[in-house]
């Protein structure tokens, strides 16, 4: 069945990757989607491609790291659908380098933790009065792979990851019964935005390990144009390389239940990927 028709879905970082496919999706089965993200430029092509396509959208640009902006985004669904049903906490961005690349990483480290986790309790945080009053809500947050375990060249983005798994867990105790919260961990996806964010190259070999020349080949493949078709056809146990859209449909399943039923962890991957956390 679907839950989705006519309920109120704000993303955020809708703008681009995970975000927007996932936008794009969750309007497919009939949601009303407030797209959010810090470039209003790229809310507005994510809200144009839903009505383009009969959906519906509203178009906010928000900072995820400023709770005003987002209490603001919150405000402006509320004047145009009067509800707020589920928030997805999905900016992000992942600064992968290693501790001795600290002269140049700083700067980008502390952004990490400012998107990563300080805007996931900010969204939390500019919903919680509405979905309390109404009665009911939905918060998903995206952690990854990289929370399960720590892997040198990730101690401050893996950090913040498995921060956002512990606050969701946090939260859902706190509001059982009254908000449903989710924690889903993408595996590494080699195909959005999030890999221009890396800053050391080096630093995102770790989390292949043993798999580590398997990786580095699926890589030189991509480069040339030459990877395998097993490598990238999703019905072969060969499947390596995730294409966002099947993390967007794990995203969209979770949220997709009857008000009574939670699914509070999911991982996603390919059943061929070589990361090994």
């Amino acid at each position: 069945m679907n839950y989705l028709q006519d309920k109120v879905v704000m993303v955020t970082g809708a703008g681009s990757g995970f975000g927007r496919v996932t936008a794009l999706q969750l309007a497919r089965l009939g949601a009303r989607v407030t797209c959010l993200d810090v470039v209003s430029q790229n809310a507005e092509e994510t809200a144009g491609l839903i009505t383009d396509a009969g959906g519906t959208a509203l178009a906010v640009a928000a900072d995820v790291t400023d709770i005003d902006s987002l209490r603001a985004a919150v405000e402006a669904t509320i004047a145009t659908w009067g509800q707020v049903d589920a928030l997805i906490n999905n900016a992000g961005t992942m600064p992968l380098a290693f501790m001795a690349d600290h002269a140049m990483a700083m700067a980008s480290w502390a952004r990490c933790i400012d998107i990563n986790f300080k805007g996931v309790v900010n969204g939390t945080a500019a919903v919680f009065d509405q979905m309390i009053a109404q009665g009911s809500g939905h918060i998903v947050n995206i952690s990854s792979i990289y929370a399960n375990h720590p892997l040198a060249g990730a101690a401050v983005y893996g950090a913040t990851k498995a921060s956002v798994a512990y606050f969701s867990d946090a939260v859902r105790q706190e509001c059982r019964g009254k908000i449903k919260v989710s924690v889903i961990k993408p595996t590494g996806s080699t195909s959005t935005n999030l890999t221009q964010t890396v800053l050391n190259p080096a630093a995102a070999l770790g989390i292949a390990g043993q798999n580590g020349a398997d990786f580095l080949q699926f890589l030189q493949h991509r480069a040339l144009g030459t990877i395998p078709d097993g490598a990238v056809d999703p019905d072969g146990m060969a499947y390596c390389s995730i294409d966002p859209e099947y993390i967007a449909a794990a995203i969209v399943h979770v949220l997709n239940q009857p008000a009574g039923v939670l699914i509070s962890d999911m991982t996603v991957r390919a059943t061929n990927d070589p990361f090994i956390v």
